[in-house]
């Protein structure tokens, strides 16, 4: 099998003075993480919902000045696009987005004719014939970063970006695992005020008018979105001697970008992701 054999295909696209709203709806309407920018015609660019994350997620005085409706998408698309032939191997294809840090890579021949993905990849490994039967604990990462289910979006991206990470645990307040919250999550929940600060949400308060007394008055307050909020719930737990195959079948069938991985005593000790199983083919 090679790249032909498991892109994705059409590839979606949007002009480089096409606002970001557009690019979010649009990966909503076709559920994709990613388009192609084009300028005359000529691909120019990439946007993935990362971009959306990281860019807006910067809080710069250009997003707080402008709505998002009037920002054109060529301020936060990749350039220097990376691609690769339909005739490449699988294997050339997860060794070109490691090596470079992409989650999709544009397939050409004279011009677009697919994209591959990192789940492209994922669902190849889930799906093919033969067992691959290497286990989740060779390929998983140890170091896992948890959050309390309370925590601010602010603080999530703030844990990412220090360690350099796409997704964190959350935590309730007995200490088990709850949920998942990656970029993916973050992008879609965040970028929706017209100032660029993130979301929030309304609560109903009550209080009296003085100690005692019957009549209660009611008003709204305005919260930041909590890692709660946006979480993947109900994630399946991996077991270190679960195969790699297996662990991809269970990222496919529940859309999920990771994993946690548990051992004997149903303890956390690690998470394998997207990019983890993708080694499993080089």
């Amino acid at each position: 099998m090679n790249v032909a054999d498991i892109m994705s295909s059409p590839v979606y696209a949007l002009n480089t003075d096409e606002p970001v709203s557009h690019a979010r709806n649009l990966m909503l309407k076709h559920k994709i993480s990613t388009l192609l920018v084009l300028d005359e015609g000529k691909m120019v660019g990439i946007v993935t919902k990362s971009d959306l994350t990281n860019r807006l997620a910067q809080a710069e005085p250009l997003w707080r000045r402008r709505p998002i409706d009037q920002i054109p998408i060529k301020l936060l698309m990749t350039e220097s696009v990376i691609t690769i032939y339909p005739e490449a191997s699988i294997s050339q294809a997860a060794t070109l987005m490691l090596e470079n840090n992409v989650h999709n890579i544009p397939v050409m021949k004279n011009d677009v004719v697919g994209i591959i993905t990192r789940t492209d990849i994922v669902r190849y490994v889930a799906e093919q014939s033969e067992d691959m039967d290497i286990k989740v604990s060779k390929l998983m990462t140890e170091d896992v970063i948890f959050v309390h289910r309370h925590h601010t979006i602010n603080h999530i991206i703030d844990e990412m970006n220090k360690n350099e990470i796409e997704r964190v645990i959350v935590k309730n307040d007995l200490g088990k695992a709850v949920g998942i919250v990656s970029k993916r999550e973050l992008a879609f929940n965040q970028v929706t005020d017209n100032e660029g600060k993130l979301s929030v949400k309304n609560i109903k308060l009550a209080r009296k008018p003085s100690p005692g007394a019957q009549k209660i008055y009611r008003y709204v307050k305005e919260v930041p979105l909590l890692a709660e909020d946006i979480m993947i719930s109900q994630v399946p737990l991996l077991d270190l001697e679960e195969s790699v195959k297996e662990a991809a079948k269970k990222m496919i069938q529940k859309n999920l970008t990771a994993l946690p991985v548990t051992n004997e005593e149903e303890e956390i000790v690690g998470i394998i992701s997207r990019t983890d199983i993708m080694k499993a083919v080089i």
